[in-house]
């Protein structure tokens, strides 16, 4: 079992930086990829950012050139540097951790959320 924890969020004015954390524990040696997923009031849960486990990653087209993801492996933790931030990119920023303990199973985990406000 992995249990994920964000943090980092906050209030900023538009065109600030932010950087989230999501710290993984529990059997962290399983994780596979990870992902930043967000979602807005209204809005269907967003993919925004993804690193594997030989730290390949991928951007939504929305935050590319803007945002970057990366992970401390000594520290369990993965990170979301976000600038340039717009005001669309509020939203409740969830941390996401595949797991694959055995070659049959797969497991998904998510944080409880870390809310972003970017103000105009």
């Amino acid at each position: 079992q992995v249990q994920l924890a964000e943090s980092g969020g906050g209030l900023v004015q538009a065109g600030g930086s932010l950087r989230l954390s999501c710290v993984a524990s529990g059997s962290t040696n399983s994780i596979t990829a990870m992902n930043w997923y967000r979602q807005a009031p209204g809005k269907e849960r967003e993919f925004v950012a993804h690193i594997s486990m030989d730290d390949r990653t991928n951007y939504a087209d929305s935050v590319k050139g803007r945002f970057t993801i990366s992970r401390d492996n000594a520290k369990n933790t993965m990170y979301l540097q976000m600038n340039s931030l717009k005001p669309e990119d509020t939203a409740v920023y969830y941390c996401n951790a595949f797991a694959r303990p055995t070659v049959v199973d797969l497991q998904n985990y998510w944080g409880q959320g870390t809310q972003v406000t970017v103000s105009s």
